[in-house]
């Protein structure tokens, strides 16, 4: 892969009306000018930037292949800061394909995936946390997720992480001064109790967003909810009801279902990751019991567990409670007694009775004939409690950027201990550059040794 190859590909997907293809590179705009013959006679390389220009398409042989509009950017004005054109066209696969032909004949190349975004980054049009946001806008399934993807593309994120960065390196450079002039005992650049504030303030700043990773992983991957019980409670009936699809196989017979099967549905803007697992009970098939193991293991990644209890058969779920309620601990519980259609009033107080010891959300419904579902979806929602999110709001979404601010916080953590403790600056300084190279992994680039030394003397000139 090389910058100084001109690349070129179709950006909209197959099947539309109108079909883009983008060019970017130093012969973009001269590859471009071989084929297009605008309706006013003038090359297009002759044009200033930002303009939409029409005509048409020739093939070497004269033949007209499609009346287009063509869209001229010049570096480093474009979204790659490279010389740039978009041919907008009809959306045959033939036109599309038959310029893409045309192009390539003329000195480009195809395009490898996400190599675009990959130009923008090196050409520094956008920090990596940008780049990587691009594919989160383009996944974006729902308002919030759309939210969070725009704030992390516009910078939000990255200005978070350069304010952090600014501390850092003021922070450094103070021990940096404490280091070479520790001879001099008249010179004192800060004391450590101003060192302590420095970096409680980058703690609680590093600690912040990474605490708000659990919030954007269930805003972006969806809340985990785990829908267990005994076997034929109704699990995978309730599961195609939310989805309102026929997605889980429904059956009489115990122990249908045997493993997991997931599925996303959006609620009120958030997304629930539904999992119907295999029917808790004692049994004697290898394969349902390897099944029934992949059920706890989906309890203790779920945030919310359904217990789906068969109402007309609740004997075989008070039996179930010393397994159960260990693992839902720290988790939200919603019990939901199936089946409600078939129970008189008695039996509601009586199944509300016995179950009257676990205390957390009940609710009767019938998955099959659809009663009670629109309150189960008013309270999920409830019981998620995500946040609402702005464009301002800065969330952690990529696993990525969690696990390296992960590392900064143990390393800013070290900082404090050794601040507290007197310890030498070399041993406090080589925790803060750790700190800073994980931040550095989010965006990309790191704190050099000629960037520290440049903030001493631009803030800590010493004589003149």
């Amino acid at each position: 892969m090389s910058q100084q190859d001109t690349i070129c590909a179709i950006a909209t997907a197959q099947g539309g009306a109108i079909g883009v293809i983008r060019i970017s590179g130093p012969q973009a705009i001269a590859a471009t000018t071989s084929i297009f013959h605008p309706a006013s006679g003038k090359p297009l390389n002759q044009y200033a930037a930002y303009k939409l220009v029409f005509g048409k398409i020739h093939s070497p042989e004269g033949e007209i292949i499609d009346e287009v509009l063509v869209s001229l950017f010049r570096a480093p004005h474009s979204y790659t800061g490279e010389d740039s054109v978009e041919i907008s066209c009809h959306g045959s696969s033939y036109i599309l394909q038959k310029v893409i032909h045309l192009l390539i004949a003329n000195g480009c190349r195809l395009a490898e995936p996400g190599e675009y975004t990959q130009r923008a980054f090196l050409n520094g049009k956008m920090d990596l946390s940008q780049a990587e946001a691009v594919a989160d806008l383009i996944a974006s399934s729902s308002a919030a997720t759309h939210r969070l993807a725009m704030n992390q593309m516009r910078g939000g994120f990255s200005k978070e992480l350069s304010q952090l960065r600014d501390k850092l390196l003021h922070l450094t450079s103070l021990m940096e001064l404490e280091l070479d002039f520790s001879d001099h005992e008249e010179l004192e650049f800060a004391d450590r109790s101003e060192l302590t504030q420095i970096a409680n303030d980058i703690e609680l700043t590093v600690s912040r967003l990474a605490n708000s990773f659990s919030v954007g992983n269930a805003i972006k991957n969806g809340v985990p909810v785990a829908i267990i019980g005994e076997t034929n409670a109704g699990k995978s009936t309730l599961l195609n009801a939310l989805l309102n699809e026929e997605k889980a196989i429904v059956s009489d017979i115990h122990g249908t279902t045997r493993d997991v099967i997931e599925d996303t549905i959006n609620l009120q803007g958030i997304t629930f990751r539904f999992i119907d697992t295999a029917g808790i009970r004692q049994t004697t098939d290898v394969v349902e019991s390897i099944g029934i193991e992949r059920t706890y293991q989906k309890m203790n990644q779920a945030e919310i567990i359904l217990w789906m209890i068969d109402s007309t058969n609740s004997q075989d779920a008070e039996t179930l409670k010393s397994e159960i309620l260990p693992i839902c601990e720290g988790k939200q519980l919603i019990i939901l007694f199936n089946k409600a259609d078939k129970l008189t009033s008695e039996m509601r107080q009586a199944l509300s009775q016995s179950f009257s010891d676990i205390e957390t959300h009940k609710l009767f419904l019938s998955a099959k004939t659809r009663d009670g579902l629109n309150e189960l979806e008013t309270l999920l929602v409830k019981t998620a409690a995500l946040p609402e999110v702005s464009q301002n709001d800065v969330i952690v979404t990529n696993i990525r950027h969690y696990e390296a601010l992960t590392r900064a916080l143990e390393s800013i953590h070290r900082v404090q201990d050794g601040l507290q403790m007197q310890l030498s600056g070399d041993f406090v300084s080589q925790d803060l550059r750790e700190c800073l190279y994980h931040l550095a992994e989010i965006v990309g680039g790191e704190i050099g040794v000629e960037e520290v030394l440049g903030n001493i003397f631009k803030h800590f000139c010493i004589g003149k």
